[in-house]
């Protein structure tokens, strides 16, 4: 990790700053809706970092005030190109609650105050470029926001389905998925005059189809015909694997969306390069004047130890954005980030998280995923009844790597934050109960947060997760583990109403269970909320079963929505009286 020790600057955001480097103008300057955190756990930073590496000079601007011209104009206009992201969060998601309430908060804000985020930011920040900068270099989204909507989408906010986002941001292509290798081929094609629509990883609008892709449903038909809907997330979902997907071409009003082919994973030593680089792992001076941003308390002493997930959630959008494949950092580098931490002044000797999407995946893969790809015709490396036989859990590679971490000096304890799939520690015969040990002894304090989401057959079949005889069985373990090591700690429990296929019966049921089985009353809940490039979201829309199409119950009423959250949180079960209130009852 040789970029470690190199003294650290961060990227412009300032002319001055620029001046300082003596540049007069930029090559790219990149939009974000966050504040400017320097981190490799930052998107933008990191795409600020990639292209600084092959000689680009690149500035970032974030949380631009869109009323006036003072902040888009503040690094005046690139060279080569802009790039637009709405930030680490789906701008929706982040200002409005599952029941549409405007939040109040923003953890990426200097301050906390939800005030400098703008609702679909992706499309605004276009707009703002575009206003002050007529006949402007190419204009280049990224980002989660704009990956995820990049087809037709069901957009929750509005309750319509929504074309693809570069035909309502007016911006000229967009940079999909995690993006690493597109985005520097992006930036030396442009450096060089070459043409960019070769580039895999890429969207951008044409007059005419391209034969060669796969013709997907327009956008009219799936306005028309929801299973035309379907048909297309299907595609969207499925073409996301570099290893052979296809290219994708979508009618829109006469003209086409066209999606290269998925940009390729990173190697190893790419990974290793890529959190090497020399992040200041700080808020940007000209941000920390307004306050401090609370999200810098999470990720500033923080470990990634690689991307992707294949649990495949159905209300999740790992697996459309990162990808099904894990692609992992060696453990030398890792080692070399935790003892880098353990060389600045702030560090009091506490690791935030070792993780990733999954904490328990990193360290293993599947060999037959890795060598032709993920598995297609909807087969998944686990789902509501079992793993895939071939994908072959083994923790050995996480709990040595662990054990190091712990013995580095002056690092006092290193938290496992992440999620971590109890389901895969039971899979794991040889060293599943080690690798739990392990957390229990020393990686979480007091509780451990696990996401069994609902416990009735029918919700976890929609949601793809795991039987609850799993979750029986993992809390068995948990306890048995605590009491041998003489420690009185305590799972808790992420959980989802309202979920696609969830009816007020549902919820009575997982009550009992939480009541009878896990011995707890959950203080909290989450209600549902359909987001892009998640099946649940077309589930939620279509009424149907996206993997038969079938009809299935979807609850749309946002009190019913609100009562079916209460029913789990509620101190005592419902009384009579309050099950025939004016919120109704389903199911």
């Amino acid at each position: 990790m040789s970029n470690m020790n190199k003294p650290n600057k961060f990227l412009p955001t300032t002319k001055e700053e620029m001046k300082q480097r003596g540049w007069d103008e930029l090559d790219v300057v990149l939009i974000t809706g966050d504040a400017y955190i320097d981190s490799p756990f930052m998107g933008i930073a990191v795409v600020g970092r990639i292209l600084e590496d092959i000689g680009l000079r690149v500035g970032i601007i974030g949380q631009p005030d869109i009323n006036s011209d003072v902040d888009i104009k503040r690094l005046g206009e690139p060279k080569l190109f802009w790039g637009v992201s709405g930030g680490s969060i789906d701008s929706m998601v982040s200002n409005y609650t599952a029941t549409k309430k405007f939040r109040n908060d923003d953890d990426y804000t200097p301050g906390g105050k939800n005030n400098k985020r703008p609702d679909r930011a992706t499309l605004v920040y276009t707009n703002l470029i575009r206003r002050y900068f007529k006949n402007t270099v190419p204009i280049v989204l990224g980002g989660i926001e704009a990956s995820l909507r990049r087809l037709t989408h069901y957009d929750y906010w509005s309750n319509t389905l929504r074309k693809p986002i570069l035909f309502d941001s007016k911006a000229d292509y967009m940079v999909y998925g995690m993006g690493e290798q597109a985005i520097i081929d992006l930036g030396l094609y442009l450096r060089d005059g070459k043409d960019v629509r070769t580039i895999a990883g890429l969207c951008y609008i044409s007059k005419e189809p391209v034969k060669e892709y796969l013709q997907i449903p327009s956008h009219k038909e799936c306005l028309e015909n929801k299973e035309k809907y379907i048909d297309l997330f299907r595609a969207f979902y499925d073409n996301n694997d570099p290893m052979y997907s296809k290219g994708l071409c979508q009618e829109v009003d006469g003209r086409f969306l066209i999606q290269n082919p998925p940009s390729r994973y990173l190697e190893e030593n790419e990974m290793d390069k890529i959190a090497s680089y020399p992040y200041q792992r700080d808020l940007h001076p000209y941000h920390a004047k307004d306050g401090k941003v609370k999200a810098l308390e999470t990720i500033k002493f923080s470990i990634m130890t690689h991307h992707g997930c294949w649990g495949e959630c159905n209300y999740c959008a790992i697996a459309a954005h990162q990808g099904r494949t894990i692609r992992t950092r060696s453990e030398q580098n890792i080692l070399s980030e935790a003892k880098h931490f353990t060389t600045l002044k702030d560090f009091k000797g506490i690791i935030s998280d070792v993780g990733g999407p999954t904490a328990n995946m990193y360290g293993y893969e599947c060999k037959k995923k890795m060598n032709l790809g993920t598995c297609i015709d909807n087969k998944r490396c686990v789902d509501a009844h079992r793993l895939c036989r071939t994908m072959k859990v083994d923790h050995s590679r996480n709990i040595k790597l662990l054990k190091d971490i712990r013995a580095i000096p002056k690092v006092k304890k290193a938290f496992i934050a992440s999620g971590i799939r109890y389901d895969f520690i039971a899979a794991d015969k040889n060293h599943g109960k080690e690798y739990l040990k392990e957390i229990i002894d020393h990686h979480i304090s007091g509780q451990m947060k696990i996401a069994p989401e609902h416990t009735s057959d029918e919700v976890l079949h929609h949601m793809g997760k795991p039987g609850k005889q799993s979750l029986i069985e993992f809390k068995k373990m948990f306890d048995d583990l605590n009491k041998e090591s003489g420690k009185k700690q305590f799972l808790t429990y992420y959980l989802i109403a309202a979920h696609p296929g969830c009816k007020e019966s549902h919820m009575h049921e997982l009550k009992q269970f939480t009541t009878h089985e896990l011995k707890i009353n959950p203080e909290q809940a989450q209600v549902f909320t359909p987001t892009p490039g998640t099946y649940s979201a077309v589930m939620y829309y279509t009424e149907l079963d996206p993997f038969t199409k079938k009809k299935i119950f979807v609850e749309k009423d946002t009190l019913r929505k609100e009562r079916q959250k209460e029913i789990v949180v509620a101190k005592k079960s419902f009384c009579k009286t309050k099950q025939n209130s004016t919120f109704g009852m389903q199911g």
